[in-house]
């Protein structure tokens, strides 16, 4: 499996996650926009679009580091056709940017809430409909009759234990948001031939944002590193004809289907003790 050429448009990629799999792809030789709202370092999270882009090259891709707000629809839909036109077309649409605050109805200030909404759920609608039309010629370079696009939201399986809407009910429904809407378009992109799918992590990942959301890094000794979920991503998009949309998958289960068996390598901490589950996994 190998991504060598394709152009993936990757949101949030200035760190964690994001940057992960930008810099998984870079290792076959892929192009990689990095989008994101850090251009310049910040006091407390590591990373910038152009730190990123300096990886990715000396990985092995090509990168185009683009400052974007995806709450500007008009922002992100020049971030596009900037990226098409620099590679040539994008292949990917990786939906990573997310706003997270884990509390309840009562005390979440309305600004909040708006924040995690454009983020989140907004934010899948207006990237996805800005890479549209650049995803349904994906494929065509190649003599291929129909596109062979992606979209993959970093949203979770639709839980609806009650316990996951009691503490944290806004950031649930923004979340399971994008998740929903995975499941519209890849019925609706179908006649494109565009594959639509979300990916969460099983255990709790070792970012930035997560110890920043925290408070501190204790809990990354019983978390997995950013590269799971990287390696989780690289076999969804190498995926071909839609034989894996619609799904909302996890990290674990789709590596296994892939044939993958061993996960130890994935921890944090090799010594830490049994893994915290994530959020909305039983």
């Amino acid at each position: 499996m190998s991504l060598q050429g394709k152009t993936l448009f990757i949101t949030g990629a200035s760190r964690g996650i994001g940057r992960e799999i930008a810099l998984r792809a870079a290792r076959d030789g892929a192009n990689i926009v990095i989008a994101a709202k850090s251009a310049e370092p910040h006091a407390k999270l590591p990373g910038t679009i152009h730190s990123v882009a300096a990886e990715v090259e000396q990985a092995g891709g090509k990168a185009l580091a683009l400052q974007v707000d995806v709450r500007d629809e008009n922002a992100v839909k020049a971030a596009m056709a900037q990226a098409a036109e620099h590679f040539g077309g994008i292949d990917a649409l990786i939906n990573n940017a997310g706003a997270i605050k884990l509390v309840g109805v009562e005390k979440l200030e309305p600004k909040r809430f708006d924040l995690m909404f454009q983020i989140n759920t907004r934010a899948v609608m207006v990237c996805s409909q800005a890479a549209l039309p650049y995803l349904k010629e994906s494929g065509s370079a190649a003599g291929k009759q129909s596109a062979s696009g992606h979209i993959l939201n970093l949203s979770p399986p639709l839980n609806m234990d009650s316990k996951w809407f009691a503490q944290h009910g806004p950031y649930t429904v923004t979340k399971y948001g994008m998740s929903m809407l995975t499941l519209g378009m890849s019925e609706e992109f179908k006649k494109y031939g565009i594959s639509v799918n979300s990916l969460w992590p099983k255990t709790m990942i070792a970012t930035a944002a997560i110890e920043f959301e925290l408070g501190s890094r204790d809990a990354f000794k019983r978390a997995r590193t950013p590269a799971i979920m990287a390696d989780a991503a690289h076999a969804i998009l190498n995926s071909s004809g839609r034989s894996i949309t619609g799904r909302l998958l996890i990290d674990e289960d789709i590596l296994r289907e892939q044939g993958v068996s061993e996960f130890e390598h994935y921890r944090f901490d090799p010594a830490g003790g049994a893994l915290i589950a994530d959020l909305f996994i039983d």
